[in-house]
């Protein structure tokens, strides 16, 4: 399901012009496509943490947790990109007592988190289930997926954006009996992405990815042609 990605062009319709110049045969028009594709791939994070009043408790839990984390994802850390466990990290925080006349009392706590990229989302349910099971924090929300094309996505879009300005100059050529020729100016507004569908963020036992949906990057050009 997740290895399918598709990708269409959809270049726009309709024709804006803009008036020729009096003292020169030129025409300035703008063109425009959007591409359609679904990631392939996520940035994922997660942390182990945990709190005690004595910091050392705390440090050994979180370490025992990763053990744990590292043992689960034996078989398939070779296909984790970027894969980085932070430095451990340990302060301490204040818990306010509910007896007005107590003073607060401070716990530590110690945490360390996992970061990587995955380009088969075929894994993500696997890994967000192990880190469920051992009660890591995380947050999988639409930001965190992307394409591993996207450099070559928007050098699509923008490729459709300026096939459609020159098919615009071609049709307003052709209607004044003259021809399309060299390309006086031209401005690139290239690889916009379209805002990303709202997608509930997922933490939780029974949380898991069914579908990533679909989305859109769009380019636009504005160009002056000369007119032969």
């Amino acid at each position: 399901m997740f290895h399918n990605v598709h990708r269409y062009l959809l270049a726009s319709t309709a024709l804006i012009l803009f008036p020729l110049g009096a003292s020169a045969a030129e025409v300035s028009l703008s063109g425009q496509a959007s591409v359609k594709y679904t990631p392939d791939s996520a940035r994922l994070q997660f942390t182990a943490r945990a709190e005690h009043k004595l910091p050392e408790t705390a440090t050994e839990e979180v370490n025992e947790q990763m053990e744990k984390w590292r043992e689960s994802i034996e078989d398939f850390r070779d296909r984790l990109k970027s894969y980085s466990d932070a430095s451990l990290n340990l302060y301490s925080r204040s818990i306010p007592s509910p007896e007005r006349d107590e003073e607060p009392r401070r716990v530590a706590v110690a945490s360390q988190t996992v970061s990587f990229t995955i380009d088969d989302l075929s894994l993500l349910n696997p890994i967000l289930a192990q880190a469920q099971s051992l009660g890591m924090d995380y947050n999988v929300g639409p930001h965190q997926f992307f394409h591993s094309d996207e450099v070559g996505l928007r050098k699509q879009a923008l490729a459709g954006a300026i096939a459609d300005a020159k098919s615009r100059c071609e049709f307003v050529a052709r209607e004044l009996d003259k021809q399309c020729g060299e390309v006086m100016t031209i401005n690139v507004d290239g690889g916009h992405q379209s805002p990303i569908p709202m997608m509930a963020e997922m933490r939780g036992a029974s949380d898991a990815v069914s579908e990533v949906g679909s989305r859109e990057l769009e380019a636009r050009v504005s160009a002056t042609f000369e007119l032969e």
